[in-house]
């Protein structure tokens, strides 16, 4: 797009920025971040998009200086207030994260299927015969997932060694495994997009292996009592990593126009916050898997509540931001 197109498309926008900022300038307001105007952060975050657009494209350096400076402007008035961040982190858990998604939706579809179809394959070859899973994993390992879900286990999900830990500690514990795990996932796509693709299809193989294995050995009231709760919230945000770093790999590929690091910066800039929203959901996770998951409420009660936090999440994805759809 030439310059003088990309001024005449936005204009409007930037003259509205520049009045809100002029009101919220001159009478040097000291408010709390909820009575800024409601539209602010969205024109500050499409303002941050023409910016960097304008000097990726090389425009005139007075455009590429006065979008600048309203971007200074903008991230004053937002990021100075007090109270800003809360109100920043539920903007973006309320509309920018589902907006987000479902604006590079193919690429969740694409996570997605790399991540479930070998798991319900490998899943359901296991159940039939359970010498295939000395394939995926070592004997230590099915020993351990053994312990973890035998019916017998007071505490499911843990081994004879960490039966004692408190709560508090399995949840520092499967924060870790959690963000590392997505973070992988994401960090891979920097391999032209191979190494999220793999990571993706083994986390699939492995964890449908594991769950058509414990299954068909009967563990199912301990194994399927204590996934059911945290699954929604991971196994989404392992796909929505995926995402993300399937994103970096087609910067890494298919460029475009752009140079191949300023494609990069550009996909990246838009899996941002589907990483910052994979985050958040591994984070509630971690803490349902070490508070809620090996609790000893009745498995119906548990069944229930998994259910719901699955509808919730789906209607979450599909409506929640609406109004930000259009915007960006």
């Amino acid at each position: 797009m030439k310059q003088e197109q990309f001024e005449q498309r936005y204009q409007p926008l930037w003259q509205r920025l520049d009045q809100q900022l002029d009101q919220l300038e001159t009478f040097r307001l000291r408010r709390s971040s909820d009575e800024l105007p409601a539209d602010l952060p969205q024109l500050y975050r499409q303002l941050c998009n023409h910016y960097a657009l304008s000097r990726a494209r090389r425009y005139s350096p007075q455009l590429v200086g006065f979008l600048h400076r309203l971007v200074l402007r903008g991230h004053q008035q937002l990021y100075t207030r007090r109270g800003a961040w809360l109100w920043r982190l539920l903007t973006f858990i309320a509309s920018d994260f589902p907006a987000s998604l479902r604006l590079n939706i193919g690429y969740v579809w694409v996570a997605l299927a790399l991540f479930l179809l070998p798991a319900l394959l490998v899943g359901g070859y296991c159940m039939i015969d359970d010498t295939f899973i000395h394939s995926l994993m070592s004997d230590a390992e099915i020993s351990n997932m053994e312990e973890m879900y035998r019916p017998d286990n007071a505490r499911p999900g843990r081994t004879l060694e960490r039966s004692a830990d408190s709560d508090f500690v399995m949840f520092g514990f499967y924060i870790y495994n959690n963000i590392g795990i997505g973070f992988r996932t994401f960090a891979m796509g920097i391999l032209a997009g191979v190494g999220t693709v793999f990571t993706l299809f083994y986390n699939g193989i492995v964890i449908g292996g594991v769950a058509g294995y414990l299954t068909g050995l009967g563990y199912t009231d301990t194994f399927w009592s204590f996934v059911c709760g945290h699954s929604a919230l991971e196994l989404t945000a392992i796909v929505i990593s995926g995402a993300a770093g399937l994103m970096i790999g087609r910067g890494v590929i298919s460029p475009g126009r752009y140079s191949r690091l300023d494609a990069i910066k550009l996909q990246a800039g838009k899996a941002v916050p589907l990483v910052m929203g994979a985050g958040l959901m591994l984070l509630g996770a971690a803490f349902i898997e070490a508070f809620w998951s090996a609790s000893s409420l009745p498995n119906t009660v548990k069944y229930v509540a998994a259910i719901i936090l699955w509808i919730m999440m789906i209607l979450y994805f599909m409506f929640a931001g609406r109004g930000a759809d259009g915007a960006r």
